[in-house]
């Protein structure tokens, strides 16, 4: 009964069933996966960012170039301040203001960007206080360069003095000196300013590309059940059809319905067809001629010969 499955049809629907399961079950496993690193990340950059108070700084070149997992690392730099600018539109505890960013020149390495602080109020109209003179050492938490995707990023059209995305791509543009490409936010404020807290690492929470993982855990699985309902689908038709056949309650083919009669084989060319008038004469070429018929004899009447008397002459001319 299940020698249907060996026709080259159900090889093929067995094939493709055989691929197509575990190609969804392996997709739907690797989102699931990322969905789950997703979360893990976002927990361990909470825990970061609550135990900054009770980090111990590390030297700044140990954790560059700045990844996820130094992001929010408590880092130590020492330098002179340089160049300042203002970031403006940064909101801090609901209330609009900007932060104050100086470049720390370290030796002759790149300058390292670094957040003193937030102030309120608008960055065209408030004046910043200046940053200490001479050597100094910064501690603060290390931070990723920013990105237009940002929260509070603005690009372009800021007058001279400001920039509205922190990274050395923005920078470079702004600034003579050569920059790290990533920076720090002071823990602790001076000089009037508040201390900006970390940012938690870009693709780290449990954001709307985080639950899209998870939708599309849930859509590869929904495929792989459906594909095999629908094998399960067809194999129980195709056994039901060859049980019935097999019982021969499936009706026989209806017998075609019967043609036109065939037309009489035409006579060979030259050759008289077979009169249908009855006594079996043939008025074509060649054959006898049967007998005229007799015509009726008119009676004589006057006007009769009166009309062949006229008619006559006319005949005769």
């Amino acid at each position: 009964m299940y020698r249907f499955l060996l026709t080259p049809r159900w090889w093929g629907i067995n094939v493709f069933a055989a691929l197509a399961i575990p190609f969804c079950l392996f997709m739907g496993s690797w989102q699931l996966g990322r969905f789950e690193a997703r979360a893990d990340s976002h927990r361990e950059q909470q825990q970061s960012a609550e135990s900054t108070a009770r980090q111990t700084a590390e030297p700044l070149a140990g954790l560059l170039p700045v990844t996820q997992r130094t992001t929010g690392r408590i880092a130590e730099a020492t330098g002179t301040y340089g160049t300042q600018l203002l970031v403006p539109e940064r909101r801090l505890d609901g209330r609009d203001g900007f932060y104050v960013l100086t470049l720390l020149r370290t030796g002759d390495g790149p300058a390292l960007p670094v957040v003193r602080g937030w102030l309120p109020g608008d960055a065209n109209t408030a004046e910043a206080p200046a940053p200490p003179e001479g050597e100094v050492t910064v501690v603060g938490a290390l931070q990723a360069p920013e990105n237009r995707r940002s929260e509070g990023a603005r690009a372009g059209g800021l007058p001279e003095g400001q920039i509205g995305i922190i990274s050395a791509a923005a920078l470079v543009n702004v600034v003579p000196d050569d920059v790290h490409n990533a920076w720090i936010t002071l823990t602790e404020g001076s000089d009037g300013l508040r201390p900006v807290p970390p940012a938690v690492a870009q693709n780290t929470g449990l954001d709307l590309k985080a639950f899209q993982n998870l939708g599309y855990t849930g859509e590869w699985f929904v495929f792989a059940g459906f594909v095999l309902f629908m094998w399960f689908r067809l194999f129980r038709r195709e056994v039901e059809t060859q049980r019935d056949l097999a019982l021969g309650l499936v009706p026989a083919a209806p017998t075609p319905p019967a043609g036109p009669a065939p037309s009489a084989t035409p006579s060979p060319e030259g050759e008289p067809a077979p009169s249908a008038e009855p006594g079996g004469g043939s008025a074509g070429a060649g054959g006898p001629a049967g007998p005229a018929p007799e015509a009726e004899p008119v009676s004589p009447s006057p006007a009769g010969k009166a009309t062949a008397g006229e008619s006559g002459p006319t005949a005769k001319t």
